[in-house]
């Protein structure tokens, strides 16, 4: 069977052109509207000691050289988070950042091994003014594609409508039958047993050597995710503190955190928090990921110390990160992501 024509072959670009048009007119849209707002666009470099600390993300692992022939190891990073947060120490209030950023073991018709993340940050406001800012940009990013509704596999979401707003805990119950909060104590701890029986009961697969963590993202995935986002936008809202990631509890209930996802047929665009400023308890989390990843895959990322440092320095904050090439993928109609990348990432041939 023969190749399929790599993507710089005339004819191939001619097709993906309009998309990519699509994309620059869709960024200068976006750049607009943060500049309007006061924000400040910033760049961070792409090289960090740490990658981030998820279990589950995957880094490129390179190597700075020294005159002296000393070796630092160094990772791409998988997201410009720990130096926007930076920023916000440093004194900046509301920055924005285009970023190129690099996951491993992640390549499919919505994920690429580099893309580019659209994040930004609000320095002393609340993570609800970002679902407000998200439902101004998907409306936006349409408006300049010229198109009344965003598209995925034939599944469409009107962008225009204000966006439904359903905590983790009601979307389980609503598409799962499970009561999540009945396996969180009110500590935040996990109960695994409770959790799995839920699931049994909802003729859900359990393993033996499955974790709370696995089962929550279980039912996530099968259940829950594949119906968000259709007919109008959806905020899920709300993730449990063991999920929480870098963001802080709620005031109203510490088993679940000030965490909300953004969905557009079926698709995950955006992650927000509003953000942690506990260094110690921010150390515990990471040290916990790092723990599971080693378990999982048998191997660790080191910790961004001076990330730590300088989060005991940062003031009440919101920050939420876009995929913005989804996004696009989504305005435009395309069908793969890298139908958006003006030079996608060589993929190894067989």
């Amino acid at each position: 069977m023969p190749h399929a024509s790599p993507w710089w072959t005339p004819d191939v670009h001619a097709d993906r052109r309009p998309f990519l048009v699509g994309r620059n007119r869709i960024q200068s849209a976006l750049r607009r509207f943060f500049a309007e707002r006061d924000f400040i666009e910033v760049d961070t470099a792409t090289l960090q000691v740490s990658p981030g600390n998820e279990a589950h993300l995957h880094a490129f692992a390179t190597q700075a050289l020294g005159h002296d022939g000393s070796v630092q190891p160094l990772y791409l990073h998988t997201s410009p988070e720990f130096a926007c947060k930076k920023l916000i120490a440093a004194g900046e209030r509301r920055i924005a950042c285009f970023a190129h950023v690099y996951r491993n073991r992640e390549r499919g018709p919505l994920h690429h091994p580099e893309f580019t993340m659209l994040e930004w940050y609000r320095a002393g406001e609340t993570y609800g003014t970002l679902m407000r800012d998200c439902a101004v940009i998907l409306a936006l990013a349409a408006e300049t594609a010229g198109t009344p509704f965003l598209s995925y596999q034939g599944r469409t979401c009107d962008p225009f409508r204000e966006p439904e707003r359903i905590s983790v805990a009601e979307a389980f119950e609503r598409f799962a039958e499970i009561d999540l909060l009945a396996s969180i104590r009110k500590d935040g701890a996990t109960d695994r047993e409770i959790l799995a029986a839920a699931m049994r009961q909802a003729g859900l697969r359990v393993a033996d050597d499955d974790t709370w963590a696995d089962l929550f993202s279980r039912v996530l995935v099968e259940k829950v995710e594949p119906n968000l986002g259709f007919g109008r936008p959806t905020i899920l809202d709300e993730y449990p503190v063991a999920e929480a990631a870098l963001a802080r509890p709620t005031h109203r209930d510490r088993r679940v955190a000030e965490r909300f996802e953004l969905y557009a047929c079926g698709v995950e665009l955006a992650n927000a928090f509003g953000e942690l400023t506990d260094a110690k308890e921010q150390r515990r989390r990471f040290e916990l990921e790092m723990t599971e990843k080693a378990r999982v895959y048998g191997e660790t990322y080191p910790l961004d110390e001076d990330f730590l440092a300088a989060l005991a320095m940062m003031p009440e904050a919101s920050g939420i990160a876009l995929g913005f090439d989804r996004l696009v993928m989504l305005a435009t109609g395309a069908a793969r992501i890298d139908q958006v990348l003006w030079a996608p990432v060589a993929e190894a041939s067989t």
